[in-house]
């Protein structure tokens, strides 16, 4: 049984600093793609960033590039998001997801595994 669990998410000021990061157990496969997602309230939830491990690729969504960092470390089964230059907007509940194969690593179709995510606020 594959669980994802997040942690890391609290609130900060605007310019300020979080890393998430998300503990996965249960998952056999050498290959995968893990991603970072968020949903704010009353909006869809939307791709932040992600990486295939096969090949080191990363993916990050064009409001967070040059902010925000995906890293994984495969010795402790975790996959890192670190968030820099936080602004009000990056308020949102924040996921990561797992699969073998993915069809679009920035969209929310076709991800099997999810955590129950962990919340960031960003305000003055």
């Amino acid at each position: 049984q594959v669980q994802l669990v997040e942690s890391g998410g609290d609130s900060v000021q605007p310019g300020g600093s979080l890393r998430l990061s998300c503990v996965v157990s249960g998952y056999t496969y050498n290959t995968y793609f893990m991603g970072w997602f968020r949903q704010a309230p009353g909006k869809e939830r939307e791709g932040v960033a992600a990486l295939y491990s096969g090949t080191g690729t990363t993916y990050y969504a064009g409001s967070v590039k040059g902010r925000f960092t995906i890293s994984r470390d495969n010795a402790k089964n975790s996959l890192y998001l670190q968030m820099n230059s936080l602004k009000p907007e990056d308020t949102a509940m924040y996921y990561c997801a797992l699969d073998r194969s993915v069809p679009s690593p920035l969209r929310t179709f076709g991800w099997k595994y999810w955590g129950q995510g962990t919340q960031v606020t960003v305000s003055s």
